[in-house]
């Protein structure tokens, strides 16, 4: 079970971690989790090359070491990246020394200051542990859940729950993964031809993210 849209409640449970980006400006911000992956990140990158779209890639560090070259390209390309752990692990279930360990780990090959828990599963200790620091990590959420990652739901449904969801400002979850390709690849350029006819621009996530974005909005 998973909720597509973010309630209030729960933004307004964790205030310090961002949701949506504050602003009255046609933004949308996509955002891909758990690649690079050989195939499903080099059809991304070609399919928002098409709609000049800029979107942020959440990258698991063991899979930024298998796939340098992609991984290259989409700094190259403009997009922003962000950390989600070297082994993409749940928080909920991992003690904090380990779960920091493997986030250190994967800032080895991935330098950004935003973080995504995998399955957005964290403990308000490592939030407290990743924030009160010296260059504090931007933990990011979202808004909208994609549910590309959820086999039994098809592409169409997948599209609907972007299109109907998605407004000024959004954070929307899809996964750069061979698990979501089926939905992936048919819900991501219908979303792009949707938002751009609508005169909506896909922007990343800026370095850094700036505080009004890390509201409950």
């Amino acid at each position: 079970m998973y909720l597509v849209s973010t309630p209030w409640w729960l933004r307004r449970f964790y205030p310090t971690l961002c949701w949506k980006m504050d602003t009255l400006e046609k933004h949308i911000y996509l955002t891909f989790d758990d690649g690079p992956h050989e195939t499903v990140t080099p059809f991304v990158l070609d399919t928002l090359q098409q709609y000049n779209a800029k979107t942020t890639f959440f990258c698991i560090g063991n899979n930024v070491r298998k796939h340098k070259e992609i991984y290259s390209r989409i700094l190259a390309e403009g997009h922003s990246v962000g950390n989600h752990t070297e082994h993409h692990m749940r928080g909920w279930k991992t003690r904090d020394y380990n779960y920091l360990k493997d986030i250190s780990i994967a800032e080895q090959v991935i330098d950004s200051p935003l973080f995504r828990p995998p399955y957005g599963r964290i403990k308000r200790s490592q939030i407290k542990k990743l924030q009160d620091v010296e260059s504090p990590m931007k933990i990011i959420m979202w808004s909208v859940l994609s549910g590309d990652f959820d086999t039994t739901i098809s592409g169409e449904n997948c599209l609907k729950n972007v299109l109907r969801h998605s407004k000024e400002g959004s954070i929307v979850v899809f996964h750069d993964s061979a698990k979501a390709w089926d939905r992936l690849q048919y819900a991501l350029p219908k979303v792009l031809e949707h938002f751009s006819e609508k005169g909506f621009q896909f922007k990343a996530l800026p370095y850094p993210v700036p505080l009004q974005g890390l509201g409950v909005v």
